[in-house]
């Protein structure tokens, strides 16, 4: 068993330390908020003072932020940076969703220093962090990939190897601006045939069963009371912010800028979710933008 520094315990970490935890590693777990903290402990992880207190002798880094900048100063600029303490023989493993670029500047900074870092951010929701089934993708060597995988396994069911540094933002940017078309597009068309008069149960299962099936209408309905254990039949709380959808989105954007690679229906979506997100939602789950069409 491993001795697992993990460091960003929110709707997402909170469960992927707890899961490392019941395998049988030592998950030295540290988060600003002390409640996600709290939770960690209750889950079977070691409540520690600081990310620097996490990270010494650990064996595997584990670190889930919400941004580029946070990772940077994790690691690198802040205060106490983490690269001056974290062992050589240690593997740092962020599954923070950030820009391809940050994550290869990070790796390459982490490399010059011997450190091994890898990019490995995840799809699946809170559901998925909860259940040990989230699918990982992983920016690095085959070598890190190897050295990952067992750790990856315990949090993940659908563990991919996208390429070298910076690859699995890549992918993460691609399947999540998919999703953001693909939920937009099942609210459109729930919405047309509740205006039209048809149950939303009932024209979910003829979509369903149908070509327009997909996983946002098959697993993660936005209609209330359709499907029960989601967060449109919970208020629209938990599950994936529309704060979050709407940054994954802008990093879609860049990505497409920088590659000069069309994209007019994630313009579209991103479009669609600034509106949601102005019009006070923002800490909404993401399904909830069937309620920008209903408003309309």
């Amino acid at each position: 068993m491993a001795t697992v520094g993990f460091i960003g315990l929110g709707n997402m970490g909170g469960p992927m330390a707890v899961n490392l935890a019941k395998a049988g590693h030592t998950v030295k777990a540290f988060d600003l908020s002390q409640a996600a903290l709290d939770h960690a402990v209750e889950g079977g992880c070691v409540a520690v003072t600081s990310a620097v207190e996490a990270a010494t002798d650990a064996e595997f880094i584990v670190s889930m932020l919400p941004a580029g900048q946070h990772v940077v100063g994790l690691f690198q600029t802040g205060d106490a940076p983490l690269f001056d303490v974290i062992s050589k023989d240690a593997l740092i493993i962020d599954s923070s969703t950030i820009d391809a670029a940050t994550a290869q500047s990070v790796s390459a900074a982490a490399a010059e220093r011997g450190l091994s870092f890898i990019d490995a951010p995840v799809s699946g929701g809170v559901g998925g962090a909860i259940a040990g089934t989230l699918a990982f993708m992983v920016g690095g060597t085959d070598e890190q990939f190897a050295k990952a995988k067992p750790m990856l396994d315990i949090m993940g069911k659908n563990i991919f190897h996208a390429g070298q540094s910076g690859a699995g933002q890549i992918a993460k940017a691609c399947n999540n601006m998919m999703l953001a078309i693909l939920m937009t597009g099942t609210c459109e068309a729930l919405n047309m045939g509740m205006k039209n008069g048809l149950d939303p149960a009932v024209l979910s299962e003829i979509m369903k069963q149908s070509s327009g099936g997909n996983w946002a209408l098959n697993v993660y309905n936005p209609v209330p009371g359709v499907m029960e254990g989601v967060p449109s039949s919970n208020d629209y709380q938990g599950g994936f912010q529309v704060d979050l959808m709407f940054k994954d989105l802008g990093l879609a954007m860049d990505l497409s800028q920088q590659s000069a690679s069309p994209i007019p229906m994630g313009s579209a979506a991103r479009s669609l979710f600034s509106l949601h997100k102005a019009n006070g939602n923002g800490g909404l789950d993401f399904s909830s933008v069937l309620k920008l069409y209903q408003d309309s």
